[in-house]
């Protein structure tokens, strides 16, 4: 075991342990995005949430969602699937500087609406009761025209990626992002990852309950990954000092 690896671990655990010991828990909730059918890197986050026993929101892009995810997916109860955008495509100007979004400001509102709309069918039809009626935003950014018309179309939840906690009901954000985009993706190494979820769990020593979010895409993990998620769920989805509530009830479905 790395140095870094076992500092994690003994400040993970630390930090349940205060929650423990005031009889409060740590709230956390684990949302991986881009699902779209099987594969074998879903396979082992299903084993993961099943020996676990915790629950996993899927971020599924309804345009390309097949019927083979639908199936693999119909036998496992503490698997929910949440909407990834309609087609997980750029809309914004690249040349001039923007950030990467589909649900952005360059958008025509009604013509986007219309295709979400769409794509909340078209996962109900597919998951039935495992479609959770929330938003996830591609690349965590929405314009705030579009988030405000998002519970007309019958989508009340969102959940995007920052450490604020939002006040609007239903907005469940996700906190820590395992993986490092720039360059080569991979992990982001035992140190960032100890750093990140001391942040948050020492945010939540003084701020409430707050959800506390992990973010994950499993298409794109590297090994590095699949261990963390082993080394992190050994630990807090076992404590004590830890909970792991429905993903229908922090939207407010239940």
């Amino acid at each position: 075991m790395t140095s870094d690896l076992r500092r994690f671990k003994d400040e993970l655990a630390r930090h349940l342990d205060w929650f423990a010991a005031r009889s409060r828990k740590v709230r956390f909730w684990w949302r991986d995005d881009d699902a779209i059918e099987p594969t074998p890197a879903l396979e082992r986050m299903l084993d993961l949430t099943n020996r676990h026993e915790v629950t996993l929101a899927l971020a599924a892009i309804p345009k390309d969602a097949t019927e083979a995810l639908a199936e693999r997916l119909a036998g496992e109860p503490r698997v929910f699937v949440l909407q990834h955008g309609w087609q997980h495509r750029n809309f914004q100007r690249k040349d001039l500087g923007e950030k990467a979004a589909e649900l952005g400001s360059r958008r025509d509102p009604d013509e986007l609406m219309a295709q979400l709309t769409e794509g909340k069918a078209r996962l109900e039809a597919l998951f039935g009761d495992k479609f959770v009626a929330a938003m996830v935003p591609p690349w965590n950014r929405i314009a705030p025209e579009i988030s405000r018309r998002l519970p007309g179309i019958g989508l009340p939840g969102l959940s995007s990626f920052t450490w604020h906690n939002f006040p609007r009901a239903h907005q469940i954000q996700s906190h820590v992002d395992i993986l490092k985009w720039k360059k080569q993706v991979r992990f982001i190494g035992w140190e960032s990852a100890r750093l990140r979820f001391d942040l948050q769990m020492t945010r939540r020593r003084n701020t409430g309950d707050e959800p506390l979010g992990l973010l994950t895409h499993h298409l794109a993990h590297d090994e590095g990954c699949f261990e963390f998620l082993e080394e992190f769920l050994t630990i807090a989805a076992h404590h004590e000092g830890a909970e792991w509530p429905e993903v229908t009830g922090l939207f407010g479905a239940d």
